[in-house]
């Protein structure tokens, strides 16, 4: 009997050189990190910090909550991974409910302490759904922050990309022009939101390239343990959460192990079709969980760099 393209590609795969085989680790990874809203969640932080910092990341990031709330957490935590952790650290800054003197004065603080790169965001009203106005002594968008930054200390700033456009672009194109506005206002790279389909990063990839786009867009890899959050999430930033994943966790409510093990799978499998792509740089949003990130930079190549420190850490 003939076989079907379908058994064709099953029979590819059966005999196809294991995925993760003899990947040298020519990888450059970072993580995000949300600052901690009490003492046991302030030991977690720290926790994976603590077990990541032996993968030799090319920063952290951590991030501002929704109208500056989290403005002196953010900063304690960014300041404590530079002055213990000994990493280099972005802060997250956005343009919600401040005035261009406030931003400025949380800037130098930020330079004063040592932090020499920020993630710079328009950032959301906070409100499911609610639009974005302008502080009237504020930034207008995230490009005229990055202005504003370069402006006041030469920082290394990063802003945002969107695979799955932007809830509020009115098309990919002008999402993708607002993008290259950030970069030529002065940052160095893009970290894109998260997506769960390497065609859609490298379609993406393809338009910015068209557009005249050269700076490093780094990947957003979001482990996904929690479909319930991880839904809430892309509702508020444009991405889909295909059926085929829904359809894996379906019935593991009560199965955390397994959860895991199948965000793991997916996310590495990402990350390896992503690196087939040319991809050497990813950027993890860890949810001050280390676990998967660590796997999954494994599974990449990526070894400690120093071997003692990580077993210290185990």
């Amino acid at each position: 009997m003939t076989p079907t393209l379908n058994q064709l590609h099953e029979y590819r795969t059966a005999t196809d050189t294991p995925l993760f085989s003899g990947l040298p680790g020519d990888v450059a990874v970072s993580f995000e990190f949300f600052p901690p809203k009490s003492e046991k969640m302030e030991d977690q932080l720290w926790d994976a910090v603590t077990r990541l910092k032996p993968l030799d990341p090319s920063f952290v990031s951590v991030t501002y909550g929704a109208g500056g709330s989290t403005r002196e957490r953010t900063h304690a935590t960014v300041a404590r991974i530079i002055g213990e952790a000994k990493l280099p650290a972005a802060a997250h800054l956005t343009c919600v409910a401040a005035s261009k003197a406030e931003i400025r004065e949380v800037a130098e603080q930020y330079w004063e302490a040592g932090v020499r790169h920020i993630v710079a965001l328009r950032g959301d009203a906070g409100e499911p759904g609610a639009p974005f106005t302008p502080h009237p002594e504020g930034y207008a968008s995230a490009a005229d922050l990055v202005s504003g930054l370069k402006a006041i200390a030469p920082f290394e700033i990063s802003v945002a990309a969107y695979p799955e456009t932007h809830p509020d672009a009115v098309s990919p194109q002008a999402d993708i022009d607002n993008l290259k506005r950030k970069l030529d206002a002065g940052a160095t790279r893009a970290i894109s939101q998260f997506f769960f389909s390497a065609e859609t990063f490298f379609r993406f990839r393809d338009a910015c390239a068209a557009a005249g786009i050269d700076a490093p867009i780094l990947p957003g890899i979001l482990p996904v343990t929690n479909v319930a959050q991880a839904r809430k999430f892309a509702s508020a930033c444009g991405a889909e959460i295909p059926a085929w994943m829904d359809g894996l966790f379906e019935g593991l409510d009560e199965q955390p192990a397994a959860r895991q093990l199948i965000a793991a799978t997916i996310a590495a499998e990402l990350c390896r079709r992503l690196y087939a792509g040319g991809v050497r740089d990813f950027h993890f949003y860890t949810l001050n969980r280390p676990e998967l990130a660590y796997a999954i930079c494994h599974l990449l190549g990526k070894r400690p760099h120093n071997v003692a420190l990580a077993g210290e850490a185990a």
